[in-house]
């Protein structure tokens, strides 16, 4: 017994000692971290997910009264949730969705896309259109997906301007009038220009010029265009103009005994209108500046 007193006395001894340099190490630790948190002045500290979980499994293992006194970086609630998370993952499984899998997004895009761009395809007409680009969809699929987009049913589809412009490309022509100021014997005269333009060929037609666009200007402009011979809406069907009160109703009674309806585009319509003005314009700087006898001359004869 007194032989092992000594030896006793130098394990104490050394373990003393141990435990006051860890204990040393572990408050140097400590104040290093709350330096590096001080150089961050406030901003948040983002942690991977990889050293979140480093961090809560070496919490754990201290326990909650030990965090109080070295955790810096973060809270001890925050340590013991992260370990929480941890076990939680350990015990997720990925489970298999049972049941028919869901469409691809791309292919619910081109379904909507077929459907909006041809409003008299029903849900059929769309399924055999897709089985030919190699794509199997069931009918009632189709219907799904044009419900969740708001699109309705065949019959009751409303048809867009666009549609309907991409259906009858070839019997559709524009129409519009420009001005150009051209210097006469009287002065500075405004001529106006009645502009049309294929919508298929873009091919531009001037119709008449003229000072005073009145009614019987329009009416006769009416019968040059309708012409069997040469009328430049000759094979049209359609023909898009403004609320212009220039194109009376006279004037659309004329083009309608032919077979050409004229259809009055909505109130700032990009269609017809705008494109036949700038086009219009660019022209008349031309003609206003090159030649002003042709404008003067064909606005007298007419």
């Amino acid at each position: 017994m007194a032989a092992t007193l000594p030896f006793q006395l130098l394990l104490l001894t050394v373990s003393g000692w141990v435990h006051r340099h860890q204990q040393d190490v572990i408050a140097y630790l400590v104040e290093e971290n709350r330096v590096l948190k001080e150089q961050l002045h406030g901003r948040k500290l983002r942690l991977t997910d990889d050293q979140r979980r480093r961090l809560a499994a070496k919490a754990k293992r201290l326990g909650r009264r030990a965090l109080d006194a070295v955790a810096t970086l973060v809270t001890p609630d925050t340590l013991m949730r992260w370990h929480r998370r941890l076990i939680a993952w350990k015990w997720t499984y990925v489970t298999k969705r049972v049941g028919r899998p869901g469409l691809r997004q791309a292919l619910a895009t081109l379904i909507v896309r077929l459907a909006r761009e041809n409003d008299r395809w029903g849900y059929c007409r769309i399924q055999g259109e897709l089985r030919k680009l190699g794509h199997r969809v069931a009918a009632s699929t189709i219907g799904k997906v044009l419900k969740d987009h708001g699109i309705r049913p065949a019959p009751e589809r409303p048809t867009s301007w666009r549609t309907f412009l991409r259906a009858q490309w070839g019997e559709v022509a524009g129409m519009d009038f420009f001005t150009t100021e051209v210097w006469t014997p009287l002065g500075l005269t405004t001529y106006y220009v009645l502009f049309l333009i294929d919508l298929k060929t873009r091919r531009a037609h001037v119709a008449g010029i003229t000072t005073a666009p009145d009614g019987v200007f329009m009416a006769q402009i009416a019968r040059n265009l309708t012409d069997p011979g040469d009328g430049f809406l000759r094979g049209h069907r359609f023909v898009i103009c403004d609320r212009d009160a220039k194109f009376s109703t006279q004037f659309r009674s004329i083009l309608r005994v032919t077979g050409v309806d004229v259809i009055r585009a909505p109130r700032q319509a990009p269609i017809g209108s705008r494109p036949i003005r700038s086009t219009g314009c660019r022209t008349s700087d031309r003609w206003a500046m090159t030649d002003r006898s042709v404008a003067r001359t064909k606005g007298q004869s007419s």
